[in-house]
Parts: structure tokens; sequence; C-alpha cells
């Protein structure tokens, strides 16, 4: 196996030139940092990680923390993670708690045992639990989703993109709109958007009919379940209009209304959050909010690395969203 010392010998050089040229520390000539990588090419030579580790004090690993590994919004925001990280030497180490509250406080602990560098939760939850175990790790933390006291956060401004949907839809002449969230304990799609919708709804006098709420649990199955409880509920006075707090729980719902023989948009319109791909090719296609959760990664990334490399930054960040209007309003 080639060793560095290897390296110096064939290119004529002293060890500690290969290190700064592998490196990119301290000076090294063009022409000799040229004739080294072409020999580090030729023999296949790979730095040791556990040496490179101990010389910078970092692992070169980032855990990242997922709600659950097989949601669009979690790949997405992975890529973008992955695609700065990877340019900057970094690999990530994923985790998946499936929606598991406690499952979070495992992981943290799991990757401050594995010498990450860094963390990136993609949070689910606000507990003075989870903020006690992020400070006693004492590791650069980030989280995406939700705001955590003390911690550098990055979030989505979900309580104007729900405020924008229902007013698009009350704009539309919708007076009776169907809700469908998931649980508080979640507390910015669980809470944000919830209290959004109804704030909107007071705002243009409206009435919310708490038989038109329900609560699903981020499936294509649970708004497919709220959907026939809700129209259950409301036989004599049926709402004209549903938000689903996530495109996967609109699209399960809008398979029931089909199912029944509802029109969409004609008799009931409906809108998601979230851009999934299938929010484009379903019929009809999906009026719903983009998140840019690819951009989110990406910024998630750099904020961390500043972070890490000891910068001084500010602990909330807020991401931009766009409307997509399309077929179902």
């Amino acid at each position: 196996m080639t060793t560095i010392n290897d390296i110096a010998q064939l290119a004529n050089v002293s060890r500690t030139t290969v290190s700064r040229a592998l490196n990119n520390s301290g000076y090294v000539s063009e022409d000799v940092r040229k004739r080294i990588m072409k020999i580090v090419e030729e023999t296949g030579y790979m730095p040791s990680q556990s040496a490179k580790s101990l010389r910078t004090k970092r692992s070169g690993v980032i855990g990242v923390i997922l709600p659950r590994l097989s949601t669009e919004t979690s790949t997405r925001v992975v890529n973008g993670i992955n695609e700065v990280l990877a340019k900057e030497g970094f690999q990530i180490l994923l985790t998946d708690t499936e929606l598991d509250k406690n499952k979070e406080i495992d992981y943290i602990r799991l990757l401050k045992s594995r010498h990450v560098d860094g963390i990136i939760l993609l949070a689910t939850n606000v507990n003075d639990a989870l903020i006690q175990t992020i400070r006693q790790v004492d590791l650069p933390f980030l989280a995406i989703g939700q705001e955590l006291p003390g911690v550098m956060s990055l979030v989505y401004d979900d309580y104007h993109a729900s405020a924008d949907l229902t007013n698009m839809l009350i704009h539309k002449g919708h007076e009776k709109i169907a809700f469908i969230g998931v649980s508080p304990e979640d507390p910015s799609v669980g809470r944000v958007r919830e209290k959004a919708y109804r704030d909107m709804m007071q705002q243009h006098d409206l009435v919310v009919n708490e038989s038109m709420i329900g609560q699903g649990d981020f499936t294509i199955e649970s708004g497919y379940e709220q959907m026939k409880s809700i129209l259950k509920n409301c036989r004599e006075d049926k709402p004209t209009a549903l938000f689903a707090v996530t495109d996967r729980m609109a699209i399960g719902a809008m398979e029931y209304l089909k199912e029944q023989g509802y029109e969409i948009p004609g008799d009931i319109a409906v809108v998601g959050i979230g851009a999934s791909n299938m929010s484009k090719y379903i019929t009809p296609s999906l009026t719903t909010i983009d998140y840019f959760n690819k951009d989110a990664g990406k910024k998630a990334a750099k904020l961390l690395l500043s972070k890490i490399n000891d910068k001084k930054i500010d602990e909330k960040f807020e991401l931009t969203y766009r409307l997509i209007l399309r077929d179902s309003v």
C-alpha cells in the first residue's frame, strides 16, 4: 500500500511538502504541486482518514437526522446538504427517526459518539428534553423546519404560506373551507399552519365549522380517511374547498372525493403544501406551496460549515416559498 513517504520519495520532495499539497496548506510551487498530484493519481494513494482526523481534529462527517428517509422533502433536503458538503470534503451520516421523537434524542447522542463534526436535524417537534440533549452534546447544530430556542434554526414561513393558500380560496368565493392538519406536537406543521387558516377565516368573518377539521399523520391514507370522516360529519353542509397541510394528505383526500363522484374543482377545490412530484402529475394537478427544499438543504449545510469554522452567525433564518396555482382550484 502506498504511503505518504512513498509519494515524497517518488516526487523527490519532503513529506511535509506532500502534506501541504494534499491539504492546500502552506506554500508549494505550482510545478511541484502538479508533480505530486500526478504521482498521487498514478499510485491511487488515499490519505488515511484517521490520520487526517488526528491532524485536523475533525472527522469530516456531518450527521443528518431525518423524520422519514422515504419522503420527497427529506430526499430534496439531503441532496442539497450533500451537494454543498461534498465540495468541502465532508461526508454525511444519515439516520431515520420514523417520526419517533425519542429517536431524535437517541440519534443525537449516537452521532456524538461517532465524533461527527456537526449535526443537521429535520425537526418535527420542540420539547425540553430535545433542547437539553442538544446543549449536552455541545456540537455545531442546526435544525430545519422548527425554531428551537438557543439553537441555530432554518425555518419555513409556514404562517404566511398557509395564510396565502387560505386567502386565495376565500378570494375565489369559498366560505366553507375544510382543513386537514396534523398533531400539534409538530409546532410548525401542526399548529402554525392551522393558526394561519383560522386567523384568515376570522379576518374574513367566516365561521370555522369544527366538523370540517380533521387530523392526519402526513400519509396519503390519513388524508383519504380524514376526507371520508369530514364528508360523513357534514352531510347537510358540505365544504366547497379543502386545505390539507401536506400534499400527500391532499392527494389522499382527492382520491376519496373522486371515488365518491365529486368533481375537482367543480364541486370542491383542494390545496396542499410541499410541491411534491405527484402534485403536478395527478388529475387534476394540485395547487400547492413550494418550499424549495433542495435550496434549504444547501443553505443549512453552508450555515453549519460556518458554525464549524467558528463564525458568528444569527440563530434563526427564514426561507422563502412560492404558491403554485394549478387545476385543483
